[in-house]
């Protein structure tokens, strides 16, 4: 069904689509049958990242000469595996299994080559974690009044501070890190690699979650903590460009995810509606049923089309912020109305935990939140707009 109604689409090759085929199985396979065991057990198996490994998900985009997979691949394979991954259900498999995806890139850009040796190539195999470290208790998306500090000290620097929402906070080996190492605002802003079993590092679990329940998130405690200068990643006060590179592929993959999660609740909601009979016929065929179906599917394509011109944009290297912003908020808001359509459609049966949408609609906030909230990315198109103006 999700393949039904999914537009065609002129960008993707036999290439993405032997891409799709694999990550189906692998996800059908190693992935929907243990879902709901690890999301109440609050947590994934070590083992997934190898077998992620094993098929080249995890190096999917990085350079070959760290280990990864990018000759022949471009950011429709990124997208995809962020459909398909989407397809068990859970929006925390995508969250723990794919961080390094945002935790990575700073580094490969910006990083100095001996610390990328020693990393990537660990991180792309499954051997070793790493995460993106910059939401704090004190603020979120408010990057520029960061308060975790570095003060340099000779050959170190002096971390202290704590972040707080961190996706694969608790098994991570790294984190690449925002810190204050200069005035307020934006330009004292830098990033550090900072060893997560370095003296005075702690981290708590967060598992009174909504969602996510099998994605790894934590609060992470910087006491004093001695970091490398050479694990500076770019130059000193000028890490807020090493972020804002990660935001565009990070709401790509996020919009990806949420619109996957849509048509999941198009998909669940039809065969429900094909065999559930009210009133002498199935309810499908009542066409109070049927219009909610029609602006669902209205709204999922209209969502893929934007999706797919700003894929586009990027691959042609002409992509704008406001527009990456202005998607995910598509995205997240397609996905909100379609979640609650479908549980509509279910019924009481759509409030019992065990079903697909039960577990999307609980998930619909945090994809609206995470990665930029709604509000946010309204604010920096209307800003990027003002400045073309």
């Amino acid at each position: 069904m999700r393949d039904h109604i999914r537009l065609a689409s002129p960008h993707l090759n036999d290439s993405h689509q032997q891409w799709r085929a694999q990550l189906r199985k692998f996800v059908a396979q190693r992935i929907t049958p243990y879902v709901e065991q690890w999301e109440e057990a609050g947590k994934i198996p070590i083992t997934l990242w190898q077998q992620a490994a094993d098929i080249g998900l995890l190096q999917l985009g990085f350079p070959e000469t760290y280990g990864g997979v990018s000759e022949g691949t471009d950011i429709y394979h990124m997208i995809i595996a962020a459909e398909e991954l989407a397809a068990c259900g859970a929006g925390g498999v995508y969250a723990t299994l794919m961080v390094h995806g945002i935790g990575l890139p700073p580094l490969l850009h910006y990083g100095l080559e001996p610390l990328k040796q020693e990393v990537i190539p660990r991180v792309l195999s499954g051997e070793k974690h790493i995460s993106l470290a910059i939401t704090e208790p004190s603020g979120g998306s408010d990057v520029a009044r960061l308060q975790t500090t570095a003060k340099r000290d000779g050959d170190i620097y002096r971390v202290n501070g704590s972040k707080t929402f961190i996706t694969g906070g608790m098994r991570a080996n790294w984190f690449t890190t925002a810190v204050r190492t200069g005035d307020q605002g934006f330009g004292g802003i830098s990033l550090l690699l900072i060893d997560a079993n370095s003296a005075g590092v702690s981290r708590t679990k967060l598992d009174k979650k909504q969602g996510w329940w099998c994605s790894d998130t934590a609060t992470v405690y910087f006491d004093n903590v001695q970091v490398p200068v050479s694990h500076r990643i770019g130059e000193e006060n000028q890490g807020f460009l090493p972020i804002v590179h990660n935001f565009n592929n990070e709401r790509l993959g996020l919009t990806a995810s949420a619109l996957e999660f849509a048509r999941i609740c198009f998909e669940d909601a039809w065969a429900w509606a094909s065999e559930r009979n009210t009133f002498g016929k199935p309810l499908i065929k009542h066409q109070v049923i049927g219009h909610k179906f029609a602006e669902m599917l209205r709204q999922i394509n209209a969502t893929q089309a934007y999706l797919d011109n700003a894929a586009w944009a990027v691959k042609q290297g002409i992509s704008k912020p406001a527009d990456m912003a202005l998607l995910k908020v598509q995205a997240t808001q397609t996905l909100e109305f379609c979640a609650r359509e479908a549980l509509q459609i279910l019924g009481g049966a759509g409030f019992i935990r065990g079903n697909r949408i039960e577990r999307i609609y609980r998930e619909v906030r945090v994809n609206a939140i995470g990665g930029g909230s709604e509000e946010i990315m309204r604010d920096l198109a209307w800003r990027q707009l003002i400045g073309q103006m």
